[in-house]
């Protein structure tokens, strides 16, 4: 008898996928830091408007803790706290963070336990030394009064009715060095009434076999369950908390993007899913399709730029380009994708360019309501249009709105809008230290009627912009919705100096959508235009539908 041929994997359905039994295991905490270890990131600054905002997300996600700041460091944070009492929460419970008194004060008298005690959250998360060398070197006081430090913070919070977490900073180094001494920080935590004890990775160097034997270690020890803070600055700060995680940890904490200092902290945003979807443990349940978005909400709010390859959630995470790729996800998702795109919010992607062969292209026509056989005349000359296109520069991958206008061009269904007559741009600077100033005029002909305007930004591009809108927005007053939202510049052909040619990339959006446009050319503002022209034919194209 012919054996059966086995049948290919297939991916659950989203919904199913969602409602698959979960691990009996004990419940995890998810345990957000991104307002307090995520806002000391380079290049991040919120507001205490800023935080409410996040921790409203955080607490529609499913998040357990969210740790606001430090109320005893700066007025943001006094203020944040003030303003969170204000704000209604469905499930999530808002954590001061601090440090053990300083040696010099009693803990009655100490200023950061009373800042943390002013903010009046229910649980505190407080910070020690469980590292000999800081102790030493970094508080310069004797091992034992780092240890009355400890107690007596603890106990002074737990006589005021707060529940305490513990935060063991560098506690995997201070193990690592003195393993006797780390592990009497703890217990003397735990002897004052921690309820939990968060083992700290600080210097993010530590590896996960070490992770996995220091925690096999400290769950003997401890008699209050534990927690992982892992920095990122070996790219192991995930990995760390999973096996942490495994070794019995109930406690994850990270930040959303997985920013933070220096190279950042555990990146939530791979750990709650890897948590569900890999390890069956429970964590967000069916609030897990809202990652994506409160992804892209705090990138928005951090002023940051997304990244798009970050796992899960990043716009590129499940972006198909090689024909081999595309052909094979069209049959059946699961030979590329290790997880259904909309468990995470996220979206399947097959991008344009001369490497995504038929297959691709076929489909990607399809997605904008076009049914083509893949014999058709008007596919293979639309290859031939879009690898010409892409050997003079041009890229559509973050260009979809330039190459749908290309597509439907090559097909004889789009009617331009308006009709370019010209454009002149001046750019001036009247004194060396003065501001310089950017006019831009354009003629433009909308049907039979040719109409000219000229607007000042603050340069070139935007005088551009500006000038454009204000041309068409009398014809097309839809086009007040549109906002330019990045614009970057690459220069493709550098050993030709300043008459290298450029590829221009821009992003536009309105009240709920978001498109990419691309122009190329060796004057920059050409290609700025080409983009422009693009970004107001796709709003128009796109309001017509």
């Amino acid at each position: 008898m012919a054996k059966r041929r086995s049948q290919p994997p297939r991916q659950l359905s989203a919904k199913a996928a969602l409602k698959a039994p979960l691990a009996t295991s004990a419940p995890l905490e998810i345990y957000d830091t991104t307002l307090r270890d995520g806002a000391q990131a380079e290049d991040v600054s919120f507001s205490a408007d800023d935080k409410v905002m996040v921790a409203q997300r955080l607490d529609e996600l499913g998040v357990q803790f969210i740790e606001g700041g430090w109320p005893g460091a700066n007025p943001r944070d006094i203020e944040f706290f003030r303003m969170i009492k204000e704000t209604p929460l469905k499930q999530a419970t808002v954590v001061a963070f601090g440090s053990t008194r300083k040696a010099s004060n009693s803990v009655q008298k100490d200023a950061n336990i009373q800042a943390l005690l002013q903010a009046e959250t229910k649980v505190i998360t407080l910070f020690g030394k469980s590292w000999s060398l800081h102790v030493t070197d970094a508080l310069g006081i004797a091992l034992h009064t780092n240890l009355d430090l400890i107690s007596d913070s603890v106990a002074h919070l737990r006589a005021k009715h707060r529940r305490v977490f513990y935060d063991a900073e560098h506690f995997f180094d201070g193990y690592k060095t003195n393993p006797e001494y780390a592990l009497e920080t703890i217990r003397r935590a735990v002897e004052a009434g921690a309820e939990r004890v968060i083992l700290c990775d600080t210097n993010g160097g530590t590896m996960p076999w070490e992770i996995k034997n220091i925690c096999g270690v400290v769950q003997k020890e401890c008699k209050v369950p534990l927690g992982i803070h892992a920095h990122n600055d070996c790219e192991m700060a995930v990995a760390n908390s999973l096996v942490a995680i495994e070794m019995g940890v109930v406690q994850v904490q990270g930040t959303i993007n997985g920013i933070g200092e220096r190279c950042g902290n555990a990146n939530l945003c791979s750990i709650i899913p890897n948590l569900q979807l890999k390890m069956k443990r429970p964590a967000l349940g069916e609030r897990l399709t809202h990652l994506k978005e409160v992804s892209g909400f705090v990138t928005e709010i951090a002023n940051l730029m997304p990244n798009k390859h970050q796992p899960y959630v990043g716009d590129s995470a499940f972006a198909h380009k090689g024909g081999v790729h595309i052909h094979a996800v069209l049959k059946n998702p699961a030979t590329y994708e290790h997880v259904v795109p909309s468990l995470v919010g996220n979206r399947q992607r097959m991008l344009v360019s001369d490497n995504a062969g038929r297959s691709g292209l076929l489909d990607k026509v399809e997605a904008y309501g076009i049914k083509l056989d893949k014999d058709h005349s008007k596919v293979q000359e639309l290859m031939a249009t879009l690898k010409e296109r892409e050997n003079e520069g041009y890229q559509f991958e973050g260009a979809e709105g330039s190459f749908e206008l290309l597509m439907r061009k090559a097909m004889g269904t789009h009617k331009p809008s308006f009709q370019l007559l010209g454009f002149k741009v001046i750019v001036e600077k009247k004194q060396e230290d003065g501001r310089s100033g950017s006019e831009a005029t354009v003629m433009v002909k909308v049907g039979e009627v040719v109409e000219q305007s000229a607007a000042t930004g603050a340069g070139p591009v935007s005088a551009l912009d500006h000038a454009l809108r204000k041309a068409l927005e009398k014809f097309y007053p839809q086009l007040r919705e549109v906002k330019l939202l990045d614009y970057k510049v690459r220069v493709l052909s550098a050993n030709r100096g300043t008459e290298s040619k450029v590829r221009v990339l821009i992003e536009s959006g309105d009240h709920k959508d978001k498109w990419g446009t691309v122009g190329v050319s060796e004057n920059v503002m050409e290609a700025s235009w080409q983009a422009l022209a693009d970004s107001i034919e796709y709003k128009l194209l796109a309001s017509d539908r």
